[in-house]
């Protein structure tokens, strides 16, 4: 199986790659390697290596930035997926977002379920959905974060080695993802040929909040953190950003861990599993 992977030098392009099934024949292109903004490139990058299979694990992913940028995060989210399909007659692999949905909801997302974002990053994203064909795979995720990759896990070890004490968006509720089981969810359902909407993210539910207390109690029992600092619950209201966020975003992973029959790790046991190899990074 010949794979083209989108992405490839972001926290899930890494994973997919540290991943591959033994016999994939990877061809792993980053933003230096093909401007996903330009649709020719695309189809020219797409006709020279005749992939069986292509997982899009690129996107824009600058919420608050694509708020005055659309036009941008346009291009990559749903103008890239767009011209992979005109370039490709087989399987794609789409990765999207919690973002897809307005956060009104009284119980976890999903996949059938109607979408309704309501920043332009979720519009754009929704739109690339649109593009895809019967047979491909949408998988929505949330909260990405992985070793040695720029996310929330590894802004907060910054900043609780750097600030006395910390203010934590409590009223936005999801869970996170840690990437390479992300990138292990995607893999099997290729190999079980499978096709149609599927959502993962980690067991569990969490704050932002939540996620930071956690964060500090784990890093500082693998010495990852010296001394704890206070970290505060606040409302999404007295943390404005430019892009509004689903209050309520949680994925039902649950058909997709029925598909697959893998189980479902708690977000907390990948959040040490990750800290450990944080750690071991140095």
């Amino acid at each position: 199986m010949k794979v083209l992977i989108t992405g490839a030098k972001g926290q899930l392009g890494r994973g997919l790659i540290a991943s591959a099934p033994a016999g994939a024949q990877l061809h792993a292109v980053g933003i230096d390697e093909c401007d996903l903004t330009d649709a020719d490139a695309i189809i020219e990058l797409v006709g020279s290596v005749s992939p069986d299979v292509i997982v899009n694990a690129a996107a824009y992913t600058a919420v608050d930035k694509a708020e005055s940028d659309e036009n941008t995060a346009h291009a990559i989210n749903s103008g890239a997926v767009k011209a992979m399909i005109e370039a490709h007659a087989g399987k794609l692999v789409h990765v999207s977002t919690d973002f897809v949905f307005d956060g009104q909801s009284s119980r976890a997302y999903r996949p059938e379920d109607k979408r309704a974002p309501i920043s332009a990053y979720g519009r754009t994203k929704a739109e690339g959905e649109d593009h895809l064909r019967d047979g491909d795979i949408l998988v929505r995720t949330a909260w990405v974060y992985t070793a040695g990759g720029a996310n929330f896990v590894r802004t907060m070890l910054r900043l609780m080695r750097e600030t006395p004490g910390l203010n934590v968006v409590a009223d936005q509720i999801g869970a996170p993802t840690w990437a390479p089981g992300l990138a292990a969810t995607i893999w099997s359902l290729l190999a079980k040929d499978a096709n149609g909407t599927y959502h993962h993210s980690d067991a569990g539910v969490a704050s932002w909040y939540d996620f930071a207390v956690a964060i500090q109690e784990e890093a500082l029992a693998l010495g990852l953190l010296n001394e704890a600092i206070p970290i505060t619950p606040i409302t999404t209201a007295e943390y404005p950003t430019p892009a509004a966020r689903p209050a309520f975003s949680l994925l039902d992973s649950s058909k997709t861990r029925a598909l697959l029959e893998d189980g479902h790790t708690h977000w907390r046991v990948n959040l040490r599993q990750m800290l450990r190899e944080e750690k071991a990074l140095g």
